[in-house]
């Protein structure tokens, strides 16, 4: 494609993402001073419609982008939108003071990409799967009452409250908590064998009770919620957009947005790409949302795949900017999240 076919086909881009009304000739030459004629532009863009890049609506002389157009867009014209000050000053504020455990991270990450983007986040926990324990902590939190934290090797982290007997002291619980960790570290819940559980009782035979409590919290842990957990944020943003105002598109997209499995499968892959992946339309391999795209990111912890984030909208989306802001919030939900691992202790 030549440059003066790239500055038009950027134009209708631009134009269309700003308005969601096809883009005309006369328009190109009026708002975007390409140093043509419009009678220039209208031939340019039937070489465009013909090369597969733009479309006509059947109710309109203006052309809109066809997936091939934002594909060409998003790998050879497009330049990202830095984020504002005062985004990255929000970013940073709300996870400095709001993030207090996994769920709330997670949450929060998807309440902020749908704030800054407009449209629906979708946003994957750490997964759990077969990983290995890393650490195990037994805090005291008044008579009777315990805060039990277990981190796994892949970041993950699970915690809740168990009742102690009133005589545990919090040196009781130190020295529980170092010979779980000592012990359980390096093994994942299939590889604990019935020789090990012997030695951990025999390590702590005065405190059966708590070590009773304590295998039975790490077990039910790591079962009660196989797979990933997904977060949806923002979905009625989505909903907005005049590509939406059919009320039976409404209806599918709601439809597959309720089933975790599907929406799990829109992020496949992405934990494992090695920066920001755009989807756009059919390449989403879903027929229900062909009038959509998604980019998508990994994050990390440690070095190590945590999980991914996305953004969903119409594939008249302003790529520039949710490409931007889905990498300032990967980047930030990661250093949280190392950072809240490693103020515990891990």
């Amino acid at each position: 494609m030549d440059a003066r076919k790239q500055d038009i086909l950027l134009a209708i881009i631009t134009d269309y993402i700003a308005t969601a009304e096809p883009v005309g000739s006369r328009t190109i030459a009026r708002k975007y001073r390409l140093g043509i004629s419009p009678a220039t532009i209208r031939n340019e863009m039937a070489d465009l419609e013909e090369m597969g890049y733009i479309e006509q609506p059947h109710t309109s002389a203006g052309r809109v982008p066809s997936e091939s157009g934002y594909r060409y867009y998003v790998d050879y014209l497009m330049k990202r939108e830095e984020l504002s000050s005062g985004e990255e000053k929000l970013i940073r504020e709300n996870y400095r003071s709001k993030v207090k455990d996994v769920g709330q991270v997670i949450q929060l990450t998807g309440q902020l990409l749908s704030q800054l983007t407009r449209y629906a986040a979708v946003v994957m926990s750490p997964r759990v799967g077969p990983s290995a324990f890393k650490h195990v902590r037994l805090i005291g939190m008044g008579p009777g009452r315990a805060m039990m934290l277990v981190v796994m090797d892949n970041g993950s982290l699970h915690h809740r409250m168990v009742e102690v007997p009133e005589s545990i002291t919090d040196p009781d619980l130190e020295t529980i908590s170092s010979v779980l960790s000592a012990k359980l570290q390096g093994h994942t819940m299939e590889s604990i064998k019935m020789t090990l559980i012997k030695e951990i009782y025999a390590e702590l035979a005065r405190h059966r009770n708590i070590l009773d409590l304590a295998l039975d919290l790490i077990r039910e842990g790591l079962t009660v919620e196989p797979g990933d957990k997904i977060y949806l944020g923002g979905v009625f943003n989505i909903l907005n957009q005049p590509e939406f105002h059919n009320v039976e598109k409404v209806k599918t997209l709601l439809s597959l947005l309720e089933q975790e499995e599907m929406v799990c499968n829109l992020l496949s892959g992405g934990e494992d790409a090695p920066g920001v992946t755009v989807r756009i339309g059919n390449e989403m391999h879903c027929r229900e949302i062909v009038d959509c795209s998604m980019v998508i990111a990994p994050y990390r912890i440690s070095g190590r795949a945590g999980g991914s984030i996305g953004v969903l909208g119409p594939t008249r989306m302003d790529y520039a900017k949710v490409v931007s802001v889905v990498e300032c919030m990967t980047r930030n939900l990661s250093r949280a999240l190392e950072e809240m691992f490693a103020g515990r202790g891990t």
